[in-house]
């Protein structure tokens, strides 16, 4: 039987304050709709307006199943079966926000529809339509669908750089599939980072209930105003324990923004990498304590590089606020737009100092397969970008696969990360390139994908 939830406190407490003596005072157990001409609080006139909004997602992927039999030539030929792999269906389900009602755009998250061969989008009045991806950026975690339907009702966006803890919100979505479920809470706390999952981190945590399915959903102010995307939460059972976490409406609608024009998001960098300050470390610097990062890397002619930031420099703050991790200075590189000056407080060689450094677009070499082996073409590699790399993730991308090559009907696909051919490994477009001199009989891939680790063999 389904437990029965308690009304939030503070409405309860809303309750209380309206009603004073005469609930105690009443001989029934029913409640007035109205106490000394005043009607009780309620959330029900701003979820009319909001529920409409909030649109449940499915989706379908299809994942290629391939038995290790199948690549033996022996065994299909006594057999008599082909060498294409099996497939099996994959379903999800999760929920989504209309933020256009004129073009139809959805925000949700990447996890909800990233990689998905379908998208259903199922409306408040039941209407269903197929749902066309503009766009993912998986280090955000966020998406934009498209539907082509008339009578949509959208949300507007707050300014969610206005919130505060304590904030009254409302998670709206369908967790485990039930429609139109709310939950209310607070704003628990801003800016959560280190989280794990997306590279970029700057979530508001609250503790409206937020379940598996309310992924994508929205996360309202009492004005009915869109402050957030709710994207996951932390259990250590698997259930909702109270903390959960939303993607700002700023940033949402940056990312949309460029998702929209471009398909993709364009980030900037400095061009370096750092690490955190240990105790070992700032006693090995000389340092009075372990604030701020340490410069491990500077990438020739980059931001950093012009700038004049050396490995081995201490950057401790970050326009003029403590820069307390590396974590805090990838989101500053990830969430800016591109153009932006970055005022950095070094302790170098030479004492204190202030640098100012702009964000550039990160410069990411490729090859072309074709040019490595001829099995290999139609497929572009690329080096992984710094969201990736400081993650220590370590291979190539596959940034473009052509539909009907080799490598596309064997199973690879964009977004696989390649991290070793046969028995060498991949750590870099260096390392891939040397395929072109060794032209193996057998071209086995490594791949790491959204589905684990997998052997993908390239007829």
């Amino acid at each position: 039987m389904p437990q029965r939830h308690r009304p939030s406190r503070w409405l309860a407490a809303a309750f209380v304050a309206l009603l004073g003596g005469t609930l105690s005072a009443a001989g029934h157990a029913g409640m007035p709709p109205e106490v000394n001409g005043q009607p009780l609080p309620s959330l029900a006139p701003m979820l009319q307006h909001v529920t409409p909004a909030v649109v449940n997602i499915s989706t379908r992927t299809r994942v290629a199943v391939r038995n290790p039999y199948f690549d033996d030539p022996v065994f299909r030929q006594f057999f008599g079966l082909s060498g294409t792999p099996r497939e099996k269906v994959k379903q999800s389900l999760g929920s989504g926000v209309i933020v256009n009602a004129t073009k139809g755009y959805i925000l949700t998250n990447n996890h909800v529809v990233g990689g998905a061969d379908d998208i259903t989008v199922t409306l408040q009045d039941g209407r269903s339509f197929k749902g066309h991806l503009v766009g993912t950026d998986p280090a955000t975690d966020i998406a934009v669908v498209k539907i082509d339907a008339d009578h949509l009702q959208a949300l507007p966006l707050a300014d969610s750089s206005k919130l505060r803890v304590g904030d009254f919100v409302v998670a709206v979505g369908e967790p485990f599939g039930l429609s139109e479920t709310v939950t209310s809470g607070i704003v628990s706390a801003l800016g959560r980072s280190g989280l794990g999952g997306s590279g970029y981190q700057n979530f508001i945590q609250t503790d409206a209930s937020i379940n598996p399915g309310n992924s994508g959903g929205a996360l309202v102010n009492l004005r009915g105003q869109l402050v957030g995307i709710n994207s996951m939460i932390f259990s250590p059972s698997g259930g909702n324990v109270g903390i959960g976490f939303a993607i700002p409406s700023n940033l949402a609608a940056e990312v949309m923004k460029q998702l929209i024009a471009h398909g993709k998001v364009s980030r900037g960098t400095l061009g370096i990498q750092t690490r955190d300050i240990s105790p070992r470390i700032a006693r090995m610097l000389g340092l009075l304590d372990d604030e701020g990062v340490v410069v491990t890397n500077v990438t020739r002619g980059s931001s950093g590089d012009r700038a004049g930031l050396q490995i081995g420099d201490v950057i401790t703050a970050l326009d003029g606020k403590p820069l307390h991790d590396s974590q805090q200075l990838h989101n500053t590189e990830g969430l800016q737009p591109v153009g932006t000056v970055l005022h950095l407080t070094v302790h170098g060689r030479h004492g204190d100092h202030q640098v100012d450094a702009t964000l550039a677009l990160e410069k990411l070499a490729t090859v072309e397969g074709r040019e490595l082996d001829p099995r290999l073409a139609g497929v572009t590699f690329s080096e992984l970008d710094e969201n990736q790399r400081n993650q220590g993730v370590a291979g190539v991308a596959v940034s473009a696969v052509r539909a009907d090559s080799a490598a596309a009907q064997a199973g690879l696909g964009v977004g696989d990360i390649v991290v070793a051919v046969g028995n060498y490994r991949v750590t870099s477009i260096r390392d891939i390139r040397r395929l072109a001199g060794v032209r193996p009989r057998q071209l086995v891939l490594v791949v790491a994908g959204r589905n684990g680790l997998s052997y993908v063999p390239i007829p």
